[in-house]
């Protein structure tokens, strides 16, 4: 084991328990979110979990024993210094859960840990801590990338939550983890029933203008014939009308077969000439 990092970016914790009103919006519920890094052994890895913190908006990032690193050299947090910078170390994991009524830690193992702690799969445990984060603080752990938590850091958790890789291959970066677990967090299945923003449909005069040209370019180019122009028509026509056309959508197909039309029309001139 290596000793604390002694890093002036990160402050110390006192691991003194306070009063967190409880959040009223998704900003606020997520400020009651804690990151816990146990025992991290790799810069570039806290950088990374830095990394995925501030791209969910999550800011607020604990270390417990971390080995000494200088956290200005975590060269894969871009844009993520908020996090590091206000990056708070404690002495132990008792210390940095103490102002949280929910800790949960995260790991890679399957069912036979369930024998001592409760075990749940990422997509319900996700939505567990979104509930409790209306009401009062979470502390997500996860534990070195070497090791995961042990025993004794898990003593502190209520129940253990475990992403859903494959058997083979269980284990993931740690930067992964947090950003797999944050969006499973803060996603809203609701969202992707939304629909998109709406634009008007052409007109019926418009798709009639298309439909014409399109006939006058077919027609030109000897796709259509005497005998099978009145099926070509209709053919043209059941086409338009089945494209999702929007008004801009319109003016460019009308657009584009203007131009087809008069290169038709100069190169019969030519011929002629």
């Amino acid at each position: 084991m290596s000793t604390r990092s002694a890093s002036s970016t990160a402050r110390k914790g006192n691991g003194a328990k306070s009063a967190s009103p409880a959040p009223e919006n998704a900003a606020g519920k997520l400020n009651a979110l804690k990151i816990v890094l146990v025992a991290p052994r790799n810069p570039l890895n806290i950088g990374a979990a830095a990394r995925a913190m501030s791209n969910f908006g999550v800011f607020e990032l604990r270390l417990v024993d971390a080995y000494e690193v200088a956290f200005k050299e975590a060269r894969s947090a871009v844009k993520a210094h908020k996090v590091l910078d206000a990056a708070r170390e404690f002495p132990s994991v008792a210390d940095a859960v103490a102002d949280c009524e929910l800790v949960v830690g995260t790991t890679s193992l399957g069912p036979p840990r369930t024998l001592e702690h409760p075990l749940r799969r990422l997509e319900l445990g996700g939505k567990a801590i979104a509930r409790k984060l209306a009401s009062g603080n979470v502390a997500l752990l996860f534990g070195s990338e070497k090791f995961g938590l042990s025993n004794e850091d898990m003593t502190h958790c209520h129940w253990l939550m475990r992403i859903p890789t494959r058997e083979e291959h269980g284990s993931m970066n740690l930067g992964q983890a947090v950003a797999v677990c944050l969006y499973e967090i803060i996603r809203n299945p609701s969202a992707s029933k939304s629909q998109p923003e709406t634009k008007t449909s052409a007109s019926a005069e418009q798709r009639e203008r298309i439909a014409a040209r399109l006939e006058e370019v077919l027609a030109n180019s000897g796709y259509v014939h005497a005998r099978t122009e009145g099926s070509t028509r209709m053919k043209i026509r059941r086409l338009i009308y089945r494209m999702q056309l929007n008004v801009h959508d319109a003016e460019v197909w009308l657009g584009m077969l203007r131009q087809v039309l008069w290169k038709l029309d100069a190169g019969q001139k030519q011929d002629q000439d």
